[in-house]
């Protein structure tokens, strides 16, 4: 799954693959906001953590959970 993750004074925006589910997601930012160490932590497919002070978070972008079709393989 795809997550987005905007930060605060960045134009860009982290994009993390992981192999969480939108729950699990979801369930990780709310314990985050609701503890009092201040950062949001995530780990990848690649087992890289990305780290992120909770106060610099703008937005999180939780993507589909099933992969779109690449290609041009669709049905007539």
């Amino acid at each position: 799954m795809e997550i987005k993750i905007g930060v605060r004074s960045v134009h860009r925006e982290l994009v993390v693959e992981t192999d969480l589910t939108a729950d699990q997601v979801e369930s990780e930012l709310s314990a985050s906001l609701a503890s009092g160490n201040g950062v949001f932590a995530i780990t990848d497919v690649n087992g890289r953590k990305v780290i992120v002070p909770v106060a610099s978070l703008g937005f999180i972008e939780i993507g589909e959970e099933a992969p779109r079709p690449v290609g041009f393989g669709g049905t007539l």
